[in-house]
């Protein structure tokens, strides 16, 4: 399974996720706010963001964290 994590600094739910695609061996691609990406790009990615993280898993974007979860504890 492929995830992009798109996070910013400081952000519980953005390791948590992180170390959930670790856990289960994903490949991942981790990429920080003004590092990886401009907040333009990230309204450009995802226009009704409101909230970090904002994740894609094999090209598609299915939301944050909570969404993450249950996608991956559905595939176990």
């Amino acid at each position: 399974m492929k995830v992009e994590i798109y996070s910013k600094p400081q952000c519980p739910f953005c390791v948590q996720a992180k170390n959930l695609a670790e856990q289960k061996g994903y490949d991942l691609t981790y990429k920080m706010l003004d590092e990886d990406f401009s907040r333009e790009e990230l309204f450009e990615t995802f226009p009704g963001a409101r909230t970090f993280p904002q994740i894609i898993v094999d090209g598609e974007k299915i939301g944050g964290f909570t969404d993450f979860k249950a996608l991956v504890d559905s595939l176990d």
